[in-house]
């Protein structure tokens, strides 16, 4: 039977990933392993409820801790804009060496989920993440169930977070309305 761990970057996004690889009969084994999410408010908020969601449909949950802010910063400081690939790598690198460590066939990600990342750069780095640890990267463009899950995650009353983890898509997140406080606050200031 193919044993494969199931990176995990929340519970809503773990909803429709979950029910489509056990539709194909595949028993994932989810993985926490999230350096990248600041603050640790957030952090242990999507924790939490991933480690809460995973009892009530069966799932068998590894949490690996990292609240990895420091690391994660210095890793992207160079490379802010670009900053998705490294966030991508550390996590994928890891569930692909975990994988390999502990008798995996294959791995996968709730990345995959998202119509809002970068489908063609996450199955790259998995895949030579895979390669360089001699474990099978499980491809699934999981994102035709990405608004089902998440109206399941609501119904579930599930913590919903606004952005994708990092402190600085926060920022992104927040960006016109600091450019509208800015642009108000220079027209306050014109004679």
């Amino acid at each position: 039977m193919e044993k494969t761990l199931l990176h995990c970057c929340c519970a809503p996004c773990s909803v429709s990933c979950i029910q489509t690889l056990r539709a194909e009969g595949i028993e994932p084994v989810g993985f926490w392993y999230n350096p990248n999410i600041h603050p640790y408010m957030e952090y242990k908020a999507r924790r939490d409820t991933l480690m809460a969601y995973a009892p009530t449909i069966g799932m068998e949950l590894i949490v690996e801790e990292d609240y990895g802010l420091r690391d994660f910063v210095q890793i992207v400081s160079g490379d802010i804009d670009g900053r998705c690939i490294h966030c991508y790598s550390m996590r994928l690198d890891r569930t692909a060496q975990y994988a390999a460590q502990h008798g995996f066939t294959s791995f996968t990600s709730t990345l995959f989920v998202s119509p809002y990342q970068n489908h063609e750069l996450m199955r790259a780095v998995a895949e030579e993440a895979a390669a360089r640890h001699g474990v099978t990267f499980l491809y699934r463009d999981f994102r035709p169930g990405f608004r089902d899950g998440q109206a399941q995650a609501r119904e579930n009353g599930f913590y919903m977070q606004k952005y994708c983890g990092c402190v600085f898509s926060e920022e992104d997140r927040y960006q016109k309305q600091i450019d509208r406080d800015l642009l108000e606050k220079e027209k306050h200031l014109l004679p």
